[in-house]
């Protein structure tokens, strides 16, 4: 990269809560970015702008994201960073869930970060230069009796070692991959729900903001010689209750 190009990120699920947020956050930090969700161009936060392409689409197809890698390179030249947050969360007994509950979750949680990294690396060994951060969740590898969600753990277990598993893969790229797992965040999918009760889940007595979740993000992104690594952001919940 030259001293004239600005650092470019692809940002997935990126219309609301975590997605939003690294958006927003990284646009700050004088970043291009290219953002994605099914109706990002209907967005009120966001306007396409000189620094800011949305691509509307179902990112769980492979189409979808090989039409947001094009764009980057298209509009901005490069890619330097991919943020996998896109994620859906269905909480229900597991013999209660349907096959459609199944596929919903793994096109979203499992197919969308497949196909999304594998349309950045390219252009990432091109450069000689990347980083691919997935959004978990601590609840795929600290699961609760108090929450029934076998998807969550099913789809979203699978992000820290592939993390590893790519940052060994391509080391020698000079591509890094991490995963961060957040406990319950303050966003627009817990609205409704009970804030204190959700709370109590975490040992430090509260809920993650979206802003914890960005400064891990921005923290990764910046600590250049930190791969494979998977920083939980769930105040305490990874060390026990």
């Amino acid at each position: 990269m030259n001293s004239t190009q600005k650092p470019v990120a692809i940002v997935t699920g990126a219309s609301s809560g975590i997605g939003l947020g690294i958006t927003l956050a990284f646009i700050k930090h004088g970043y291009d970015v290219v953002g994605t969700a099914r109706n990002i161009s209907r967005s009120k936060e966001l306007k396409a702008s000189s620094d800011l392409v949305l691509i509307d689409g179902d990112i769980s197809k492979k189409e979808t994201t090989a039409q947001v890698a094009a764009a980057a390179i298209e509009h901005f030249g490069r890619i330097d960073l991919l943020v996998n947050n896109a994620g859906i969360f269905v909480a229900k007994p597991f013999t209660d869930y349907t096959e459609d509950d199944y596929n919903s979750v793994m096109s979203i949680n499992v197919a969308s970060y497949f196909f999304m990294t594998q349309q950045v690396i390219p252009r990432m060994k091109k450069q000689h230069l990347g980083h691919v951060v997935n959004i978990s969740a601590v609840l795929a590898d600290q699961p609760s009796s108090s929450v029934r969600a076998l998807l969550a753990v099913l789809s979203k277990s699978t992000m820290p070692a592939v993390s590893k598993a790519l940052a060994l893969e391509y080391a020698a790229d000079n591509i890094r991959f991490n995963t961060v797992s957040p406990g319950n965040v303050n966003t627009p999918m817990h609205a409704n729900d009970d804030h204190a009760a959700l709370a109590k889940f975490h040992p430090l007595g509260r809920m993650a903001e979206i802003s914890d979740i960005v400064d891990a993000v921005l923290y990764l992104q910046n600590a250049t010689f930190v791969t494979g690594e998977n920083i939980r952001v769930d105040g305490g919940i990874h060390a026990g209750r």
